[in-house]
């Protein structure tokens, strides 16, 4: 059973001190006083916040799940019912229509939900708690700002735990800097206006270095006998990667373009790989996910006709628990095959382990915990 999360003693003086420095920092001594004043200690922020995953999902799980037929079809409805407005927001920041339909589209299901969690109270809770306070109370008065300048009123700043707000799912001091009242009405509105969110949402992409002459990646196919270590280990010219016999999904030899990509193999040998273009970095500047981003570069293709994965990931791959992980890093350093300090989460150090252990027994070097590894290092997932 979880405990619950008491009220810290000091949340009062907590908020005092927010209201003294918001109000030093611009916010109208009116709204910092009125908004701190009803906000609430929320238990269940602090729970979400300290929950970590006790399984990991698996690529397929998570592509599945969000680049579902569902999300294309009502995205295509989408990139067809706001065509004029998208094609708008793409003439003035280089971002591609279908690209702004798949984020929203994987924050907020096309507007379909923002989240229910009071923004003021979710991040005063965040703010004056000992984790991450500094960083919580920056947005705090970020969100005092943004009801400072009448873009919403408090009691409909409505969004995620963690404060994400809107169609577009902002965080406050992400809207300062680039929400956009593109509907000219006077107000940045990214809960209630389609106009704002999308502009909003370009501009964002835009200040991160979107280059609208290239996509976001592609699906590629690997040649037999590939040196997997060369995955997320640096980026190589398209030529490059021709030499090393890397191919389009057709079996062709990749465009002789002047661009340098990484691989990205999400599922190990047998599920897809592609190669991340310098937007690949652009989305996830949005969120630090790999997964993410390849559902973002892969919905969009969908969204814009584009079929299905040619290798799409496999659906056995192991869903593991964090003590699962845990035993795999224990068993690899009993084998003489340093993953670190066993911590449960598959980070470098692992994956390279992992790499020099599938070399040692024959298997392919992809440093993914599949089942073959998992089999022959005698881990059993407790999901099974």
């Amino acid at each position: 059973m979880s405990v619950v999360p008491e009220k810290p003693e000091t949340f009062g003086q907590c908020l005092q001190d927010i209201e003294q420095r918001a109000v030093a920092e611009g916010v109208s001594p009116e709204t910092a006083r009125n908004v701190l004043a009803s906000v609430e200690f929320l238990p269940r922020v602090i729970e979400l916040d300290r929950r970590q995953p006790e399984f990991t999902t698996t690529f397929a799980d998570y592509l599945g799940r969000r680049v579902s037929e569902t999300r294309i079809g009502k995205g295509r409805e989408m990139l067809a019912e706001h065509r004029e407005l998208l094609n708008r927001v793409s003439d003035q920041t280089g971002v591609p229509p279908a690209y702004l339909v798949a984020f929203w589209g994987l924050e907020t299901n096309y507007g379909s939900y923002f989240g229910k969690m009071p923004v003021p109270s979710a991040l005063a809770t965040l703010a004056c708690d000992e984790r991450r306070g500094r960083y919580f109370s920056g947005e705090l008065i970020s969100a005092l700002k943004i009801l400072d300048e009448g873009a919403i009123e408090p009691e409909r700043m409505e969004g995620s735990w963690a404060g994400a707000m809107g169609h577009v799912q902002f965080m406050p001091s992400v809207f300062l800097q680039h929400a956009t009242d593109a509907d000219d009405d006077g107000r940045r509105d990214l809960w209630g206006s389609i106009p704002d969110a999308m502009m909003s949402a370009g501009r964002f992409l835009q200040s991160m270095g979107w280059d609208p002459d290239y996509r976001w990646g592609r699906e590629v196919v690997l040649p037999d006998n590939f040196d997997y270590a060369l995955a997320g280990q640096g980026r190589r010219s398209l030529s490059q990667w021709n030499e090393l016999g890397v191919t389009d999904v057709y079996g062709q030899p990749l465009a002789d373009e002047p661009i340098d990509a990484k691989l990205v193999v999400p599922a190990g040998h047998r599920g897809p790989a592609f190669l991340a273009y310098d937007n690949f970095r652009v989305i996830m500047g949005w969120n630090r996910s790999e997964y993410y981003a390849i559902a973002v570069g892969h919905l969009s293709d969908r969204i814009a006709g584009a079929g299905a994965l040619s290798n799409p990931p496999p659906e056995d791959a192991p869903t593991l628990s964090r003590d699962d992980v845990l035993k795999l890093q224990a068993a690899l350093n009993e084998r003489g095959f340093e993953a670190g300090n066993p911590d449960g989460i598959i980070g470098p150090n692992t994956r390279s382990a992992i790499r020099r252990y599938q070399s040692s027994v024959g298997l392919i070097a992809d440093g993914f915990p599949g089942p073959e590894l998992l089999d022959s290092l005698g881990v059993t997932p407790s999901s099974s």
